[in-house]
C-alpha cells in the first residue's frame, strides 16, 4: 500500500484548527489553568504536541551510536545488565542471595563491602560465584583502594585474569561530601585517593569503573529531575577537570567514569532524563581537546529512588519500581538494579529480592524491551521533554560553573539549598494531597491495622560539618508517622459518617471522609444511612465515636445541621462537615456546633496532625 496516497486522502489539520476546537470544548475556562501542566522541572507541559514542536531539533537527524548519542550507544539492541544490589552487610547472606539471583538470570551483582576487611572475606562472599562471567560492583567501603587491592590479591591467588573482569565501585568524593556535610578528609586528599584508585585499576582492573557520579543522593533527598541531571553533569565535568590536572588523559578518565541515577515515578520524564544525559555529556566532552567520539560515551546505571517508596500498602511499591524500571530500560540504561518492594520496611529477604529480579526478567524476556534500540524515538512528547530537560539541566550546569565549579557550589550550600527548595515545594503538595501517594495520603488500605516495621527513618545528625548536608528522606514519611502514632496508641480514634439526602453526593462525601481519616489509620464506622434523624442521633450517641462527619449535598447541609446538631451537640467532641460551604453558612454552622470542614483544599497533614494531638493525648 502506498502510504503517501493513504495520507493524501485525509486533509491536513492545522494547530490553529485544533486550538479552536479545544477552546470551544473548554466553554470559556482558562486554557492555561485547565490544560497546561506546571512542573517542578522549570518548564510547562502542553496538552499535546505535533511535528512542528520538534522540527528544529538537530539531534533527530542522527542514528543510534552517533554523536550526540541521544539515541544510545547500541546499534542492534537495547540490552542492559540485570544487576541486583544487596543492602545487608552480612557476607554469607549476600552470597546466598547472589547465587539465587545469578541462577535466575542476573549478570551483575552489587555487594555491600562494609564488612570486607581481609582476603579470606572474599572466600565467604564469592563462594561458588564465577566472577569471570558476571560484573561485580562494590557499593560501600571505608577504604575502596584497600578493598580493590585485597580483591585483586584474592583473584590472583585463585588464578583469575583480572584484566578481563568488569564491574565498578561506588567511590564518589562529592556524594560523600553532600551526605556528610564535609569531605572524608579533605577534597585534595580524597582526589589523591581517587588518583591512586585509577592508577591501580588501570594496571590491575582495566575494565572497572572507579569514578562514580552518584546522582542518586540528590534524587533520594528530593531533587527535581533537572537538578539531578544538571548537578550530575557539573560533577562529572569537575572530575574531568581535576583529574586531567593530575596528569590523566581524557581516555583514562572517560573509560573509568560512570553515572548512577535514581529513577522516580514520572514515567516519560525519566525516559527523557537519560536521553538528555547522553546529549549533554557528549556536548561537554567534545569541548575537551584530545577527546574522541568514544570518550563522549558513558556508562549509565539506573536504580529506583527510595524517595517515593512507602511502608504502608508496601506491595504498591512493586508497581512503582516496575514503571521506573521500564523508564530506565526504554531510555537505554546500561545497567539497572531494582530495589525490593519492602526496602523502606526492613532488610530485604530472599522473597523480596526474587520479586525485584523477576521484574527485570519480565521486562526483558516477556516484554522484549531489550530488542528495540531507542523505542521512544520520534515521540513528539518525549523528544520535546528531552530537549526541555536538557535546556533546564544545562542552565543549572552553567549556574554551577559560574560559582567556580561543583565543589564550590557544594561548599556554598548552593546545591543543598536548591534541592531543599524543591523538596519543600513537593512536601506542600503531598500535605494537601495535590500529589497523590497511593496507600499513604490517598486510598489507604483500611484493613492494614498493624505493620512489621524493622527500619526507622532516623537521620543521623552530622557533626563538625563544613557545609550543610543533604538529608536522605521519603516523601511519604510525614503521613506514615501519623499512622504509626495511631497504631502504637492505646486507643484508635473512631469516625462516624452520617449519610443524609442526595444519594450520589452523600456517598461521594462519605468516601472522601473515610479516605481522609483513613490515611491516619482511624477506625471508620460504616452505615447505609437512617430513616430518620432521631434514629441517626441515637446511633451516634450510642456509638460514642470521636468524630462525626456530616455527609450530604451543599443544598441539604443547612437542613441536616439544623436537625442533627441539637440532638448530638455536647455528646461528641468533633462535628465535621465534608465539603466547603459558603462563609455565611459556615458562620451559622459554627454557632450550631460544627467544629471543622474537610474538602479537597484542606491541608490533610496539618489537619490530621491536629486531630492526632487531641485524640491520642
Amino acid at each position: 500500500m502506498d502510504n503517501n496516497k493513504l495520507f493524501n486522502e485525509f486533509p491536513e489539520v492545522t494547530t490553529e484548527q485544533w486550538e479552536k476546537v479545544i477552546e470551544k470544548d473548554l466553554k470559556g475556562a482558562d486554557y492555561n489553568k485547565k490544560l497546561i501542566w506546571k512542573t517542578n522541572e522549570g518548564f510547562d507541559v502542553k496538552p499535546y504536541y505535533r511535528a512542528n514542536d520538534i522540527e528544529n531539533l538537530e539531534y533527530l537527524k542522527t542514528n543510534p551510536d552517533e554523536l550526540p548519542y541521544v539515541r544510545g550507544y547500541k546499534e542492534n539492541n537495547n540490552a542492559w545488565d540485570m544487576r541486583q544490589d544487596f543492602e545487608t552487610a552480612d557476607l554469607e547472606k549476600q552470597n546466598s542471595l547472589a547465587l539465587m539471583s545469578l541462577e535466575r538470570g542476573a549478570n551483575s551483582i552489587g555487594f555491600n563491602a562494609e564488612k570486607i576487611e581481609k582476603e579470606s572475606d572474599f572466600n565467604v562472599l564469592l563462594k561458588d560465584i564465577k566472577v569471570e562471567y558476571i560484573k561485580v560492583n562494590f557499593l560501600k567501603s571505608k577504604n575502596f583502594l584497600q578493598l580493590l587491592q585485597t580483591y585483586v590479591a584474592y583473584l590472583k591467588k585463585n588464578n583469575v585474569d583480572t584484566a578481563k573482569l568488569e564491574g565498578s565501585i561506588n567511590y564518589d568524593v562529592f556524594a560523600y561530601a553532600l551526605t556528610h556535610g564535609k569531605y572524608y578528609s579533605s577534597l585534595e586528599d580524597n582526589l589523591n585517593e581517587l588518583v591512586e584508585l585509577i592508577k591501580f585499576a588501570k594496571e590491575n582492573l582495566p575494565k572497572y569503573k572507579v569514578v562514580n557520579v552518584n546522582a542518586t543522593v540528590l534524587r533520594d533527598s528530593g531533587s527535581s529531575i533537572t537538578q539531578e541531571l544538571g548537578f550530575a553533569v557539573a560533577e562529572a565535568n569537575e572530575y574531568m577537570a581535576l583529574l586531567t590536572d593530575k596528569g590523566f588523559s581524557i581516555k583514562d578518565i572517560a573509560q573509568r567514569l560512570m553515572f548512577s541515577f535514581a529513577t522516580g515515578g514520572n514515567y516519560f520524564f525519566e525516559i527523557a532524563k537519560l536521553r538528555s544525559l547522553r546529549l549533554l555529556w557528549a556536548n561537554i566532552m567534545q569541548q575537551y581537546k584530545g577527546a574522541d567520539k568514544d570518550d563522549a560515551k558513558t556508562f549509565v546505571h539506573a536504580e529506583n529512588t527510595i524517595y517515593n517508596k512507602t511502608i504502608f500498602d508496601a506491595h504498591v511499591n512493586l508497581l512503582r519500581t516496575t514503571t521506573e524500571t521500564m523508564s530506565s530500560a526504554v531510555a537505554g540504561a546500561d545497567s539497572i538494579s531494582v530495589k525490593p518492594f519492602d526496602i523502606a520496611l526492613k532488610e530485604s529477604d530472599e522473597f523480596s529480592v526474587r520479586l525485584a529480579l523477576n521484574q527485570q526478567i519480565l521486562l526483558k524476556e516477556e516484554s522484549y524491551l531489550d530488542k528495540i534500540v531507542d523505542p521512544s524515538a520520534g515521540s513528539y512528547y518525549i523528544e520535546t521533554l528531552t530537549n526541555n530537560i536538557s535546556e533546564q539541566a544545562w542552565n543549572i550546569f552553567k549556574e554551577v560553573e559560574s560559582l567556580g565549579g561543583y565543589s564550590k557550589a557544594i561548599e556554598q550550600n548552593f546545591v543543598q539549598e536548591k534541592v531543599e527548595q524543591t523538596f519543600e515545594a513537593v512536601a506542600k503538595d503531598v500535605a494537601k494531597r495535590k500529589k497523590v501517594i497511593v496507600g499513604t495520603n490517598q486510598y489507604p488500605n483500611l484493613a492494614e491495622k498493624s505493620i512489621n516495621l524493622e527500619k526507622q527513618d532516623k537521620q543521623k545528625t552530622a557533626e563538625n560539618t563544613a557545609f550543610k548536608p543533604l538529608q536522605k528522606r521519603r516523601e511519604a514519611s510525614a503521613f506514615e508517622r501519623l499512622r504509626l502514632d495511631v497504631i502504637s496508641s492505646k486507643k484508635v480514634p473512631t469516625v462516624f459518617c452520617l449519610l443524609y439526602g442526595n444519594l450520589a453526593m452523600r456517598t461521594a462525601r462519605a468516601g472522601f471522609a473515610s479516605n481522609f481519616f483513613g490515611v491516619a489509620g482511624y477506625e471508620i464506622a460504616n452505615n447505609r444511612g437512617f430513616d430518620t434523624i432521631e434514629e441517626a442521633a441515637k446511633e451516634i450517641i450510642k456509638a460514642n465515636n470521636d468524630i462525626l462527619v456530616l455527609c450530604s449535598s451543599d443544598d441539604e447541609y443547612q437542613e441536616l445541621v439544623q436537625q442533627i446538631l441539637p440532638l448530638v451537640k455536647g455528646k461528641i467532641k468533633h462535628i465535621v462537615v465534608a465539603g466547603n460551604p459558603v462563609d455565611e453558612l459556615k458562620e451559622e454552622f459554627n454557632k450550631a456546633g460544627v467544629t471543622d470542614y474537610i474538602n479537597v483544599r484542606t491541608n490533610a497533614l496539618e489537619s490530621l496532625t491536629k486531630y492526632n494531638k487531641e485524640l491520642l493525648g
